[in-house]
């Protein structure tokens, strides 16, 4: 049995959260969270919202009404270390490959076809590389800011000094803020920035809790390609090229850490891929525009 936290359930009070909980128990022992909602009428496919680093399924909190009321289940996981799922409290424990394997058991247990796969951040290499694996089950793709590494991949600036700060608690005051790090990457005006700390620091009771969050950035896989899936994100981004299935790329123009002209590169080598441009959004799009992000999924799915 794997040591790990649970964080208590009132740590997610008074944030605007109120979707139930569902919880899945794999074989390892660990409890995973996940949001499950669902239509009242006949369903017509399932999104599968995939989070990334720091965050947890609140990221997509103004999406899951919305897509319900256009007549979609909407499953929303936490990832291992994140939100309500339990955390492991050894950062050995964490690597891209357990949250892929999470994620396949989830979707396997859970039965979910028809998929809408939604992705940002590390929910890029994460879930892309899951759906690649059992595509049969999946029916569109829609790619938020991220990425799929290979040889020719130039990561940003900003992805490289991110790692540098992230393995190094001494710059970052040495802890992991979660929250303030979510808070200030957000580039569109009118966020209540007190609120959005509070509900990304929730799931974090104490420095071991957040040893997910700190796992991410050192699995980066330029620097360890191992623990970050180099070779399978490499060959994934190559069978994403001709997929066969919708996919839509959807990037904030902000973004330092994953940026438009990479999403320009990405969505021109993927045959048919759709590109949409969120002008004036940051690096977490879901949460920075979720009315823009919204329209372009109706644009493509249909009201």
């Amino acid at each position: 049995m794997t040591d790990s936290l649970r964080t208590p359930d009132e740590r997610f009070d008074g944030i605007g959260w109120e979707f139930a909980p569902h919880y899945l128990n794999h074989p390892d022992g660990l409890r995973q969270h996940y949001v499950d909602e669902r239509p009242t009428d006949e369903e017509r496919g399932t999104f599968l919202l995939v989070h990334g680093e720091p965050t947890w399924s609140y990221l997509y909190k103004d999406w899951i009404g919305p897509l319900v009321d256009l007549g979609f289940r909407v499953v929303a996981p936490d990832h291992f270390g994140f939100g309500r799922s339990d955390k492991p409290t050894d950062e050995d424990w964490y690597t891209t490959a357990r949250h892929r394997h999470a994620l396949d058991h989830l979707v396997r247990e859970l039965d979910l076809t028809g998929v809408h796969l939604v992705v940002q951040d590390w929910g890029g290499p994460i879930g892309l590389c899951t759906a690649l694996a059992d595509l049969d089950r999946y029916e569109r793709l829609v790619i938020l800011n991220t990425w799929l590494h290979d040889d020719t991949f130039e990561y940003s600036d900003g992805v490289r000094l991110w790692r540098q700060m992230a393995v190094d608690p001494a710059q970052l005051g040495g802890d992991m803020p979660t929250g303030a790090i979510v808070s200030s990457v957000l580039r569109r005006p009118g966020h209540d920035a007190e609120a959005i700390v509070r509900a990304f620091d929730a799931p974090f009771v104490d420095e071991a809790s957040k040893a997910g969050a700190r796992r991410f950035p050192f699995c980066i896989p330029f620097a360890e390609p191992e623990l970050g899936d180099a070779a399978l994100q490499a060959e994934t981004r190559a069978r994403l090229r001709t997929v066969g299935l919708p996919v839509h790329v959807a990037f904030g123009d902000a973004d330092p850490i994953f940026t438009w002209e990479w999403a320009e590169q990405w969505a021109d080598e993927i045959e048919g891929a759709t590109l949409d441009r969120i002008e004036g959004a940051g690096h977490f799009v879901q949460i920075d525009a979720p009315d823009d992000v919204l329209a372009v999924i109706r644009a493509h799915v249909g009201e």
